[in-house]
């Protein structure tokens, strides 16, 4: 049997997260957890926390926040296949790219935008520069 995947009862959350592949580096998945980037159950996690099986492991990544659930428990960085079978992952889709509305664009060498010009950006943008006072 691989040492990889060998049945223990807990593992290094920063050493899992790093092995399934939510982190890159190990070096990068412990800083996240010393952040506080990392909650296992709820709950802010120390690189030295352990994981068993059924915990869920919230990851904010450089990707997105990751919801996991820990399926199976591994200390060595594995192939894609894998780690996909030692993780359920229960982040929510993102949502759809709405429609963006298409900005109109100053001709090249136009020069500086005038005051009213740039009223007129703002007011198609929906923004209005005077609501900050």
């Amino acid at each position: 049997m691989d040492m990889s995947t060998v049945d223990m009862s807990e593992v290094r959350v920063d050493v899992w997260i790093w092995s399934v592949r939510l982190y890159k580096t190990r070096s990068a998945a412990t800083a996240d957890c010393r952040a506080g980037h990392i909650r296992v159950n709820g709950n802010r996690a120390k690189p030295a926390q352990s994981v068993k099986i059924g915990d869920r492991v919230v990851a904010r990544t450089t990707a997105g926040e990751r919801t996991v659930v820990v399926r199976r428990l591994i200390t060595k960085r594995v192939g894609a296949t894998v780690a996909a079978e030692c993780l359920e992952d229960l982040t929510p889709p993102p949502p759809p790219k709405e429609e963006r509305t298409v900005m109109p664009r100053r001709d090249p060498g136009a020069g500086r935008p005038t005051k009213r010009d740039r009223r007129q950006m703002d007011r198609l943008r929906g923004t209005d520069a005077h609501d900050s006072r």
